[in-house]
């Protein structure tokens, strides 16, 4: 029995230990935190890759809302231009119909005069013009001028509501504006006074005139009238002012005048001239006292 060498036993004990220091050289902790970093740093690149996404998704973001911005200035740019080309068109058109208003003021007063000179000339003629001038004079289709009363209805005044306190002005209260109710009731009440001729701003009244209210403004014809508004009545100054403030209705006006702060004053005048009024076309006529529809006219010889 071959007995082993002596120390032969702790030798191969410390080549095993010396072999396992070799072979790990690293601490196992410090290769778990080395193989976080690495996992780590594998994932930088998708961050980096979100963080450039969100930047320009951030950019892309600020572009449409300026081109937002600008297409909306733009929008708002266009609509004032188109306002204000609406604006003028308007006035040129308003411009050209007064002219044409005038033109049309002469031609009739030319004709009116040759229709007078012809119709002097025999008795019959004359009665005939005599009633003709009375048809015309209620038709509202001849100046006029006389004395009579002078009615002022206007708006409250704008600065009474000013806020002291934050400068500005409060929202308008249509009840301190003057209402085509309002001009109605006026008027009304002078004809029922015994007016001859009424106007509202220079617009004649006729039989078939109407007071409308049309957005914010009255329209008086169908023509735009605006505050202050004055109303004129041809008549004997003092019957129509003891008669006109003796309606109730005129009572209760002044009251909602006072009370909403409106301008309602009226004066007695010496003179006032009124315009003529629009005149309507004659389609057909038919003699007085005679229904049905008008007789054919004669046909013209050689017809």
């Amino acid at each position: 029995m071959t007995t082993p060498p002596r120390g032969g036993g702790p030798r191969s004990m410390g080549a095993s230990l010396l072999d396992a220091v070799l072979a790990e050289t690293l601490d196992p902790a410090y290769a778990q935190a080395a193989a976080a970093r690495a996992a780590d740093d594998g994932r930088r690149p998708s961050r980096t890759r979100g963080r450039v996404a969100v930047a320009l998704t951030m950019a892309l973001a600020g572009v449409l809302v300026a081109i937002t911005y600008q297409q909306a200035a733009a929008s708002v740019q266009g609509r004032e231009q188109v306002r204000a080309a609406l604006v003028d068109d308007i006035q040129r058109d308003s411009d050209v119909t007064d002219e044409l208003a005038d033109q049309l003021e002469l031609l009739r007063a030319e004709v009116t005069s040759a229709r007078d000179e012809l119709l002097a000339a025999s008795a019959v003629g004359q009665r005939a013009r005599d009633a003709l001038a009375r048809t015309e004079r209620a038709a509202a289709a001849v100046a006029v001028t006389g004395p009579g009363l002078l009615v002022t209805l206007a708006n409250a005044d704008p600065t009474a509501d000013e806020d002291p306190v934050g400068g500005g002005t409060t929202e308008e209260d249509p009840r301190e504006q003057v209402q085509d109710g309002d001009l109605q009731l006026v008027v009304n009440a002078l004809w029922a006074a015994g007016a001859e001729a009424i106007s509202i701003n220079g617009q004649r009244l006729g039989p078939t005139t109407a007071i409308r209210f049309a957005g914010e403004a009255v329209l008086v014809d169908f023509r735009p009238v605006t505050s202050p508004y004055e109303i004129r009545a041809i008549g004997d100054p003092d019957e129509l002012a003891g008669k006109f403030l003796a309606s109730p209705e005129v009572g209760a006006l002044a009251a909602i005048s006072q009370t909403f702060g409106l301008r309602f004053e009226y004066a007695a005048e010496e003179e006032l001239t009124l315009p003529a009024g629009t005149v309507l076309d004659l389609d057909s006529a038919r003699p007085e006292g005679r229904d049905g529809p008008a007789p054919a006219p004669d046909p013209l010889p050689g017809g």
